[in-house]
């Protein structure tokens, strides 16, 4: 007995020994779990998990190690199959680990702020082949090395470093009249549009490197720089004016003799010598431009907006009007026909030269031509005596002019009169005839009434006897009815003895009294007496009841 007690008192002992124990070592595990394992994620970050299997060879858990470049393949749990980079991060929170088998390192998202794009450029995969340096795909879904066509704009992404590599880029945008060349995010104002450069082949779109025709509206595009650069350049219309220097003094262009502006001995605006040898200056205008469709070429041509204008607009505007110029007299470019002929010829050869160079030219025209005053005083002196001739031509036929005009007046006078005597007589013979007519319809309407009334009286007189026979037919009618109704009525009764004594009895009122007298043989006359004071009482009850309620 003492033995079985002693046994089970050795067991409590064991048993209150192994709990402490078993706690401690649950206390111990959760230490390491919490102290050792334990990885928080703050917001903002993502964790890169590498798995590196167990730290003994013996112990489960052993993996191949996965293919250089590339991520550890998992199984449908997420459960590591090779040892290596997981492809997926895990977020913000608390993650935990186990230190032998998995090795982690925080990193920061990337954030990309408005105005802002990114470049991911991919290190895992396999090397792109023929030349080609750019990836097609999206984040986590690419499969070769290189740059990502795509690039990313304003937000958030979780990037796995130990795949991705990001560079940010700020806006680029273009300053009011200017231009430039640009990638990242690109800003192209209003009154501009982006000419786009391929630097490699897109497979994807279809297209080869170089310079597209397809512009780009104004607006905001994420551009990458290592597949497209954007060169903006405004369109729309442009004015270009060469002019000539004047003399001037105290701001104010000084004039000569024939009120001309003074132009300078140099070569400013449009200098050339005439076919006889006089230096002429001329002043020129174009309003020229670019169009959307037009603005590829002039990239693939020129380069820039402002060498269109150096090196096309103005080298041929002064070509074609010293070309011209020169092949004419200085008189020639001063009057006349062939004046105009000039300005229309140059302006039809400069619109034919920009529509060539792929430009557009909405106006092109000569300004001034600027001709010396030794050519153009005399020319000027013989168009003053000619103009004097032509006004003094002019104020003499003004003169018979006014006398032709002062006798057509008088005409007109008396005519205004002739037509007044004549009006006036027509009145009065259109008012005689309209009297003689007036009268003569007075007396037909009187005669037509005079038959009007003739008729009516004997309309009157049909319709009195008609209405006299209408009312003796109505009495006959009603005393036939009468006498049909009386003869009914004593067929009904049987006699006309019953039917009189029916009429009698049906007139008496419902009050009647009947009162009976007896009178003897003899003594009626006596009786009598008796008879007439009864209704004598009879009739003052009666007026004194009527007036009792009348009086009520």
């Amino acid at each position: 007995m003492s033995q079985n007690n002693s046994s089970a008192r050795s067991l409590m002992s064991r048993a209150g020994m192994a709990v402490p124990a078993f706690l401690l070592l649950v206390l111990a595990y959760e230490m390491f779990e919490w102290t050792f394992n334990r990885t928080y994620v703050p917001e903002g970050s993502s964790l890169v998990m590498r798995y590196k299997g167990p730290p003994l060879p013996f112990l489960p858990g052993n993996r191949p190690p996965a293919i250089s470049g590339h991520f550890a393949k998992v199984d449908e749990h997420g459960r590591p199959l090779e040892v290596g980079i997981l492809k997926d991060m895990l977020g913000p929170g608390r993650h935990f680990r186990w230190i032998g088998w998995w090795e982690t390192h925080l990193v920061p998202d990337t954030i990309v702020h408005p105005g802002e794009v990114a470049i991911v450029s991919s290190k895992m995969g396999e090397d792109l082949t023929g030349g080609q340096f750019l990836v097609d795909g999206d984040l986590d879904k690419t499969n070769e090395k290189g740059i990502l066509r795509q690039a990313f704009g304003p937000g958030t992404y979780r990037i796995n470093d130990y795949a991705y590599t990001v560079e940010v880029l700020a806006k680029a945008s273009v300053p009011q009249g200017a231009e430039t060349n640009a990638a990242g995010w690109v800003s192209i104002p209003t009154g501009y549009v982006g000419v786009v450069t391929n630097l490699t082949d897109n497979k994807l779109t279809n297209t080869t490197a170089g310079i597209q025709d397809k512009v780009l509206q104004p607006g905001l595009y994420p551009i990458n720089p290592n597949e497209q650069h954007i060169d903006s350049i405004g369109v729309g219309y442009a004015e270009k004016s060469i002019k000539s220097n004047f003399l001037s003094k105290d701001g104010k262009p000084l004039l000569d003799e024939s009120g001309e502006p003074a132009v300078m001995d140099d070569d400013s605006g449009i200098a050339f010598p005439s076919n006889d040898g006089f230096k002429i200056h001329m002043d020129f205008t174009a309003v020229w431009g670019i169009m959307p469709d037009q603005a590829a070429d002039v990239i693939r041509k020129f380069g820039k907006l402002d060498a269109v204008e150096s090196k096309v607009v103005v080298p041929q505007i002064e070509s074609i009007c010293r070309n011209k110029g020169s092949s004419l007299g200085a008189v020639d470019l001063l009057v006349g026909d062939t004046r105009q002929k000039f300005q229309e010829e140059v302006s039809e050869a400069f619109h034919k030269v920009l529509e060539d160079k792929g430009l557009t030219l909405l106006h092109g025209f000569v300004r001034n031509i600027h001709i010396p005053q030794e050519v153009r005083k005399p020319i000027q002196e013989k168009f003053i005596a000619d103009e004097l001739k032509l006004t003094r031509e002019q104020e003499l036929l003004t003169a018979r002019t006014e006398a032709t005009l002062r006798e057509a007046e008088k005409k007109v006078d008396l005519e205004n009169e002739r037509i007044v005597a004549e009006t006036t007589k027509m009145v009065a013979q259109v008012a005689a005839e309209g009297n003689k007519e007036a009268e003569e319809t007075k007396a037909e309407t009187v005669k037509l009434v005079a038959v009007v009334a003739r008729q009516t009286a004997e309309v009157e007189a049909e319709a009195s006897v008609t209405l006299g026979k209408a009312k003796a037919g109505a009495k006959q009618v009603e005393a036939e009815a009468k006498s049909e109704l009386f003869k009914l009525a004593v067929d009904a009764f049987g006699s006309g003895s019953a039917y009189n004594q029916w009429v009698f009895a049906t007139g008496l009122p419902e009050d009647v009294q009947l009162d009976m007298l007896y009178a003897g043989e003899g003594t009626f006359w006596t009786d009598l007496k008796g008879f007439t004071e009864v209704m004598v009482g009879r009739q003052a009850a009666e007026q004194k009841k009527a007036t009792t309620t009348t009086a009520k």
